[in-house]
């Protein structure tokens, strides 16, 4: 940022290439599918518009998180709304899903679903914060710096986040 900041057009190309995904995936699973797109662009928007004023107070990526945090925030607050889920993109780090055998496709797949419905059920500062860590790839003082709370509450959402995954995950597998 620092180098885009200076007026390097190439630096933000490799900020935006380097983060767009994960990004996207983030706003995705925090927002409905019809303001998706336009969230994501305002996110961005907002980093060139930062760009001349710019100054280090964390690394790029949990600046970054903060701001699309920010403005979601915002668009829940503007609406009167509670966070909803949309899941429709694999979480790639979490479950594996090329499997050569279709009976094993089709297991992974299942299992990858109930995942995902396990994740649309966990309290939104829960979610929030495993979404960040899975997604994002911060750290657990990343996640407490973007949201604004302390390392133990962020390690906490996060342990207690996986705990009931777990246990929604064994649940389901006790019932086949």
């Amino acid at each position: 940022m620092m180098r885009y900041s200076t007026g390097d057009a190439e630096a933000f190309d490799r900020l935006y290439q380097r983060h767009k995904d994960p990004l996207y995936r983030f706003v995705l699973r925090q927002s409905d599918q019809g303001s998706v797109d336009e969230l994501f662009q305002d996110i961005w928007l907002k980093v060139i518009n930062a760009r001349k004023n710019y100054q280090v107070t964390a690394r790029f990526k949990t600046w970054l998180y903060h701001l699309a945090r920010n403005r979601l925030i915002d668009q829940y607050r503007r609406n009167h709304i509670r966070p909803v889920d949309n899941h429709s993109d694999k979480l790639d780090n979490i479950v594996d899903t090329v499997v050569a055998q279709p009976e094993k496709r089709l297991q992974t797949q299942t299992r990858y679903d109930d995942l995902l419905d396990a994740i649309t059920r966990l309290p939104a500062e829960q979610k929030e914060v495993f979404l960040l860590r899975e997604e994002a790839g911060l750290s657990i003082e990343q996640i407490a710096e973007t949201c604004g709370i302390n390392f133990e509450t962020a390690k906490s959402r996060l342990r207690y986040a996986i705990k009931k995954l777990r246990d929604s995950l064994d649940q389901l597998s006790g019932e086949d």
